[in-house]
């Protein structure tokens, strides 16, 4: 799997799948998750009540899909990393199953390309160097048929950063 960095809009990259840094209840919110709910429009709401109805809130580094509405990609995985404890309370393994359990969902829809927000680092507060690490561990520790690239979509200046450095 091709793994590729950009400073850029998550809403704007042209993959079969962009991963939503959401929140439980899949209702949408501030930073990455607001962003997709307004560029994707009404549609990616009303499939997330449905989900929430059905199953409830999402947990922790659980993950779902969704069609993208008004984006140009096809489908947005939702995801919801774990709040910053201090490292006590399971953060790092609630990671990187978001991560894993996000390309699960793109493996089994047989999809090509992926694209990752820095899940948990904004208001969540997980320290962005251990954040990228577990990100880019999980990603090339992920054994693949079908997803052919990933995208590492960094908002700001510091992940991409961090993200360079360890890409090298």
């Amino acid at each position: 799997m091709e793994i590729k960095l950009l400073k850029a809009d998550l809403t704007q990259q042209k993959v079969d799948a962009i991963v939503n840094a959401a929140n439980s209840s899949l209702l949408g919110g501030g930073g990455v998750d607001g962003a997709i709910h307004r560029a994707g429009g009404p549609q990616i709401l009303k499939e997330c009540k449905e989900i929430v109805k059905k199953q409830g809130n999402l947990p922790a580094g659980e993950a779902v899909i969704t069609s993208a509405g008004k984006m140009s990609a096809r489908f947005v995985i939702h995801t919801v990393g774990p709040i910053w404890r201090g490292g006590k309370e399971n953060e790092e393994q609630l990671l990187k199953n978001c991560y894993k359990n996000s390309l699960k969902l793109a493996e089994e829809r047989k999809l090509k390309s992926i694209a990752f927000p820095n899940i948990s680092t904004g208001v969540y507060g997980y320290p962005k160097q251990e954040a990228a690490e577990i990100a880019v561990k999980a990603v090339k520790n992920f054994k693949s048929d079908h997803i052919k690239k990933c995208l590492f979509v960094c908002f700001d200046q510091e992940n991409f950063d961090i993200y360079q450095e360890l890409l090298r």
